[in-house]
């Protein structure tokens, strides 16, 4: 058994001259190093980089014992967060957890986990607490700052409705804090009401931030192995600890990716077949659009899941623009054995596959469509992961940290930071008549009367 993913790009490398790769070995290595040292732009966020081996093991007995405290006391974890600080836990149960999943009290049952805080529908958040009013339940809310406006305002709702429901000091022991570890108005506000608090390392941003409370708490609390998870990263953080990248899977990709941008395509698009990988596909998103969409650089990413989608979007990925080139994440063992029976009849024509595992017809679909895509000129390279474990979601994290951080230093963008994302806040707190914004919300108004002019 393999304890690691492998990368195949046969359909991918006859779109590149082999020059182009060895060309740039030299500056891959180069960022390897600076990588490993923390002395790239943007080092104060490379705490990521070493944080598998380094795992404080005495916050993660803490971090266990307060999810086993939360599976004692509720039937629901709700976990307030916007972009890393609630897409990577939901990446992982989404990709773990089964489908139609035991109710709480069934054998070997969890707390439900719910998200909120991730966007500001107010029919949402209104749901949300009429559905808990009638359940016991814990919160942990997920925030750096403590500002975020839309984690902020679920926060002051749910906050509410736990004090009302279990009483100021009921509530105390059912509200966990995920925060910065010295600063912050989160930090201040768990100090002051005696809320138990996990630290977000100072040096980890939000969308690296899965392999440290941020993912590991909520996961801990549904179930999941979160030593298997880390385990996954030490070995992915083993398997791209080398320069060379011919010998890093990682460091492949990345270069593929950058010499598809080079050459004008400008959508990556990410292609799953099991629905569970849906909400995989929208971290990545997250992490590769903030970190390299900088300076009119980057690739947009988007995401599909096959063979649902190439009933929409087949048409346009086989003879639309090339202006994109696909990423295939494919999983070889599958969890089910689903043989197709035969029908006597054979109205629908299928009994030629009859005896086949549904499985086995979904790998054919694949590479099929690999085949035809390649044929319609484009690019595309598959991710092989060998199941879909704890230990392997915990590999595939650090894979694409570590490939993010190569892209973006090989396109010229510090991959760490997000100064767009700013930009839409700040209108956002003039809209919303925030002291101190005075200024920016006169010059928004004049603008939007301008614009309702005949």
């Amino acid at each position: 058994m393999s304890n690691g993913i492998t990368v195949e790009l046969e359909a991918a490398l006859p779109f590149i001259r082999d020059e182009e790769l060895t060309i740039l070995e030299p500056q891959v290595k180069q960022i390897h190093h600076q990588l490993h040292a923390k002395s790239g732009v943007g080092s104060d966020f490379l705490g990521w980089v070493d944080l598998p081996l380094n795992y404080n093991q005495e916050e993660l007995a803490v971090l266990k014992n307060a999810a086993a405290q939360v599976k004692e006391e509720a039937e629901v974890l709700v976990v307030a967060g916007i972009g890393g600080s609630y897409l990577g836990a939901r990446a992982a149960l989404e990709m773990l957890s089964p489908y139609f999943p035991p109710g709480v009290d069934g054998p070997g049952a969890y707390p439900q986990v719910i998200f909120a805080g991730h966007h500001l529908s107010g029919t949402y958040l209104q749901e949300l607490l009429a559905y808990l009013a009638e359940k016991e339940f814990c919160l942990n809310v997920i925030s750096k700052s403590g500002s975020t406006t839309e984690t902020a305002v679920a926060f002051r709702f749910l906050r509410k409705l736990a004090e009302e429901k279990y009483g100021k000091e009921g509530a105390k022991s059912r509200i966990f804090v995920t925060t910065d570890p010295h600063s912050g108005a989160l930090r201040r506000l768990a100090e002051e009401a005696g809320y138990q608090t996990f630290n977000i390392p100072a040096d980890v941003g939000g969308r690296y931030s899965v392999l440290t409370p941020v993912g590991l708490f909520p996961l801990a609390v549904a179930g999941l192995d979160v030593d298997q998870i880390l385990a996954g990263a030490v070995k992915a953080y083993q398997d791209s600890a080398v320069a060379e990248p011919a010998k890093n899977s990682a460091y492949q990709y990345a270069l593929l990716r950058y010499l598809f941008h080079q050459k004008g395509k400008k959508v990556e698009l990410m292609v799953t077949y099991e629905p569970s990988l849906y909400y995989f596909t929208e971290w990545w998103k997250q992490l590769f659009g903030e970190s390299e969409g900088k300076a009119g650089k980057g690739l947009f990413p988007a995401a599909v899941n096959f063979t649902t989608d190439l009933h929409s979007l087949g048409q346009y990925i086989q003879d639309g623009q090339k202006i994109l080139f696909e990423t295939v994440l494919q999983v070889v063992r599958s969890k089910a054995a689903l043989v197709l029976p035969a029908e006597e009849n054979d109205l629908d024509g299928l009994n030629y596959l009859a005896g086949r595992q549904i499985d086995e017809i979904n790998a054919q679909a694949l590479q099929g469509t690999i085949l035809a895509h390649q044929d319609g000129g484009v690019p595309v390279m598959v991710i092989k992961i060998p199941e879909l474990s704890a230990y392997y979601f915990g590999y595939l994290v650090y894979f694409f940290e570590k490939a993010c951080a190569m892209s973006g230093y090989l396109l010229g963008v510090n991959p760490f930071d997000q100064p767009g994302v700013e930009e839409y806040k700040q209108n956002l707190f003039a809209l919303l008549g925030m002291a101190g914004y005075e200024e920016r919300r006169g010059r928004i108004l004049a603008r939007l009367a301008k614009a309702e002019q005949p």
